[in-house]
């Protein structure tokens, strides 16, 4: 077989002339007047579904978002592992012992929360630090302080 040889399984089927006169009536299967029924009519491409999925929104191009900082949790267990007794614990710290990383080049925000237990007195000097009642708790019963 050569490469001329080839040909495609199916028949190309051919489009449909319309709007020729014959045997097909007054209007040729173009329907009665208007856009379609004239010669050389072309449309404007359907952009209603792109229309729809966008919001709507009141204001001049919309209200940005506030920006929302990423947020890194804590456990008091994990302060318990891997501080000496009276420390202190600051962001640099936390990022030395890889107790957090940055996101995007910027320290995230820290929230330490209260699963596990504290027996030693820790410092707590973290700028921006969330608390949740049960971490402070267990932070000041073992004599621990947080200043902010």
């Amino acid at each position: 077989m050569q490469l001329h040889e080839l040909a495609p399984k199916h028949k190309k089927k051919e489009k449909k002339r319309v709007g020729r006169g014959g045997k097909k009536g007054t209007y040729s299967g173009r329907g009665i007047k208007g856009q379609k029924a004239r010669a050389g009519h072309k449309l404007m491409p359907v952009i209603r579904e792109l229309i729809k999925r966008v919001p709507k929104m009141r204001g001049y191009r919309f209200k940005k978002k506030t920006k929302t900082y990423p947020l890194v949790t804590i456990n008091v267990s994990l302060l318990e592992k891997n501080f000496e007794k009276s420390e202190v614990v600051d962001k640099k710290k936390l990022l030395e012992k890889q107790l957090i990383s940055k996101i995007k080049g910027k320290v995230p925000k820290v929230k330490i929360l209260g699963k596990g237990k504290l027996t030693k007195p820790l410092i707590i000097k973290i700028k921006d630090c969330l608390f949740s009642k049960k971490a402070k708790e267990i932070i000041e019963k073992a004599g621990g302080e947080i200043k902010s």
